[in-house]
């Protein structure tokens, strides 16, 4: 995964100062908008943590004292992957959080990947846009599976994506067929799938999503 292009590079971002007090650092969230940025240290090099404008607002409305240094409401200081990170490292770290840190491999502060960014690059890694029917094929996960559903499509049509996802007891095969795919050529797909023992559960139309 070339993560360095989907990364929002520290030029581009708003970020708070180790240095800061909260009073300041609530300024620069209000100003900008954001609901949280990163915290920085003086170096501006490292990745401290982020702060919350509602971890903020929160301390306020306690009767805080806002001239803490913004570190007292520091979160997420070990939530970070590096610009060589692995999708799946990259997937469960980031998680419900609105970003996730990147490190370059000097241990700097390189950027942040968002999370819309992420699956802005998961939707043109599936084809959605170049797509037109996505077949869900549900199979036991036998060895080999995978080998016979794609050459049985290849008969008829490419393959623009493919998915597996496992389950317990079975296997879920989600494959995209490329746009000019006609109905026919579906249909002829999904008796052969089927012929075989391959039941296709669901058909994802995606030039007509409901």
């Amino acid at each position: 995964m070339l993560l360095k292009s989907i990364v929002t590079t520290k030029d581009k971002l708003t970020c708070v100062s180790e240095t800061a007090t909260i009073k300041e650092a609530l300024e620069i969230l209000e100003e900008s908008g954001f609901r949280c940025v990163p915290i920085l240290d003086a170096s501006a090099k490292i990745f401290r943590g982020n702060i919350y404008k509602m971890h903020i607002y929160r301390h306020k409305a306690n009767g805080g004292n806002m001239d803490l240094p913004v570190t007292h409401l520091l979160k997420n200081a070990t939530k970070f992957i590096y610009t060589d990170s692995s999708f799946f490292k990259i997937f469960f770290t980031i998680k419900e959080l609105p970003y996730i840190a990147v490190l370059n491999e000097e241990n700097e502060f390189f950027g942040i990947l968002t999370h819309a960014k992420l699956l802005e690059t998961l939707s043109k890694a599936w084809n959605v846009s170049s797509g037109s029917y996505v077949l869900n094929i549900t199979s036991p996960g036998d060895r080999g599976d995978l080998a016979a559903i794609a050459k049985i499509i290849a008969k008829y049509s490419l393959i623009a994506n493919c998915t597996t996802l496992d389950s317990e007891d079975s296997r879920l095969t989600l494959i995209t067929l490329p746009k000019d795919t006609s109905k026919e050529t579906l249909d002829d797909i999904c008796r052969h799938l089927e012929k075989k023992h391959f039941h296709v559960v669901e058909i994802e139309d995606l030039a007509n999503p409901e």
